[in-house]
């Protein structure tokens, strides 16, 4: 894990052992196959605290993400500086790598125009996302 930066945008890589049916609070009931799994989020106070959270198993379950990682492990997170909207555009570069699949549409995009914040790659994409130029915002 890099430097976390006390406000800006983040990617979690989270590693699914097995397949899973997991609720997703009001979204439903989606299979998970077993692999790998990317979010992206922002953070423009304490961004830290935020990644915390994430990584706690014993937390109550608030956001979409926190469903999917009482299952997962997060394996790495990536932060950068930025503005909310960063957070769309570093999406959508997580969205272009090859073989990338929208697992749940609308998740964690409830606040943005986005199709979903959630990736999902058999393969793990961190080599390629760790390798993203972003610029500051």
């Amino acid at each position: 894990m890099n430097t976390i930066l006390n406000k800006g945008i983040y990617c979690l890589i989270i590693k699914l052992v097995q397949q899973r049916e997991i609720r997703i609070g009001n979204l439903g009931i989606f299979q998970f196959p077993a692999g790998f799994y990317t979010y992206a989020g922002s953070a423009q106070i304490n961004m830290k605290r935020r990644i915390e959270r994430h990584l706690r198993k014993r937390k109550k379950l608030r956001w979409h993400i926190d469903y999917l990682l009482s299952y997962g492990n997060v394996t790495c997170v990536h932060t950068y500086r930025g503005v909310k909207y960063m957070e769309c555009v570093l999406n959508h570069k997580i969205g272009r790598i090859a073989n990338s699949i929208v697992p749940v549409k609308n998740f964690g995009s409830s606040d943005c125009s986005c199709v979903s914040h959630l990736h999902f790659f058999y393969d793990n994409p961190d080599p390629k996302i760790s390798q993203f130029p972003m610029k500051t915002g």
